[in-house]
């Protein structure tokens, strides 16, 4: 019977240090397709880049000019009825882009408009303006005149007002009179956003496709926040919203968001049973609540003061009410 086989024993000369192991990859939800939209909208190109862009932009259209004349006065040579059409039919693209052009600038006259009337609110509430806080008042009725969803607000504003004799209590008086029904039609729009940024990133798994549904899904209920609050912003009104937002966002910290909103959305551990897909779904609608309300924040003619501001929990709360189990 031959004798059983020995252990293999094989001396170590230094212990394995656990400190030289490489870090556990973090597998957390980060709301990648937000972030991305951040990047993109955030970042300004470089002077050259700017100068380059406008060069060939009028190259182009010098091109395009010389090519329509072109087209036209030969039209004209060969043949005086179709020329005079192609006259016509330049004529009208011409003018055609010149209301859009003026739809655009009148785009920024209204949301610089609503600037303007919150920055003299604050000022006029700190510096307790009575004379500064009706004028501001008095401008925001001529502003919502003739609207049906504050229709009622503002003949129970028009009504009470003489009975206020202090600034704050102005503003506040219009705030909640004539804002309160604008409030509740933006926090709509920011949880139909979100519920389809969320659904979007959780169901489609094509790539890029997120990114895409976030940007558009973003500019188009940042674009109707201002609707609402009486900026109707054109495109690149909306473009340039958009980067206000996601500066202010970006300036301030609050694109991180951290795993307190996902545990107050989705509810205890319910998240750790589910794919991370769905958990950057819901990472991804969180920020674009936040997005929503930092459009608020930019768009409404009156800053928060006797109204509270939307918290981001609860418009995502609500927003994938009967999405996320609350078991």
């Amino acid at each position: 019977m031959s004798p059983s086989p020995k252990p293999f024993v094989r001396d170590i000369d230094e212990a394995a240090d656990p400190s030289a192991a490489p870090p556990v990859p973090d597998l957390s939800p980060q709301g990648q397709a937000m972030q991305a939209v951040a990047a993109l909208t955030a970042r300004r190109g470089s002077a050259v880049t700017r100068f380059a862009f406008w060069a060939f932009g009028a190259v182009f259209s010098f091109s395009i000019s010389v090519a329509a004349y072109d087209f036209v006065t030969g039209l004209l040579a060969r043949n005086l009825v179709l020329g005079w059409l192609a006259f016509a039919l330049v004529g009208f693209a011409v003018l055609a882009g010149l209301i859009l052009g003026l739809r655009e600038w009148a785009a920024f006259i209204r949301l610089r408009r609503l600037d303007g009337l919150r920055q003299r609110a604050e000022a006029a509430r700190v510096a307790a303006d009575l004379a500064e806080a009706r004028r501001v008042t008095h401008a925001l009725t001529r502003l919502y005149a003739g609207r049906a969803d504050v229709a009622w607000g503002l003949s129970r504003f028009v009504e009470r007002e003489a009975e206020v004799l202090d600034a704050d209590a102005v503003l506040a008086l219009a705030e909640r009179e004539l804002l309160t029904p604008l409030d509740a039609e933006a926090r709509l729009v920011i949880e139909g956003a979100a519920r389809q940024v969320a659904m979007v990133t959780a169901l489609v798994p094509l790539a890029l496709a997120d990114v895409a549904t976030a940007l558009v899904s973003n500019l188009r209920m940042i674009r109707r926040i201002a609707e609402i609050y009486g900026g109707r912003s054109g495109s690149f009104g909306s473009v340039r919203l958009l980067r206000r937002v996601f500066g202010s966002m970006v300036a301030a910290g609050a694109m991180a968001l951290t795993d307190d909103l996902i545990g107050l959305v989705a509810g205890g551990g319910v998240l750790s049973k589910l794919s991370r897909r769905f958990g950057e779904g819901v990472v991804n609608g969180g920020l674009t609540a936040r997005v929503g309300v930092a459009a608020m924040e930019l768009c409404r003619p009156l800053p928060f003061a006797a109204l509270e501001k939307p918290g981001v929990s609860t418009l995502v709360s609500r927003a994938l009410t009967g999405l996320v189990s609350r078991a």
